[in-house]
């Protein structure tokens, strides 16, 4: 005797082993390794440390200066 299905059931878990492959294959084509993303990082924390160091003061002296008198 066969077994009895439930037919939305073995729906639903057709549809979840699609999106499991799905998802795979998204994390393979653009996920990024360890050391990219880890490299990224760095790359940002240097350019927000860069473009900080350039900041002005509102009267345009870089910052530990003092203005010029006068």
């Amino acid at each position: 005797m066969t077994e009895i299905l439930s037919l939305s059931k073995a729906r639903k878990a057709r549809e979840r082993d699609q999106e499991r492959r799905r998802a795979e294959e998204n994390r393979v084509r653009f996920g990024r390794t360890r050391a990219e993303r880890e490299g990224l990082e760095k790359q940002e924390d240097l350019d927000r440390r860069r473009l900080e160091s350039h900041r002005l003061n509102e009267d345009g002296t870089p910052p530990g200066e003092t203005p010029p008198r006068g």
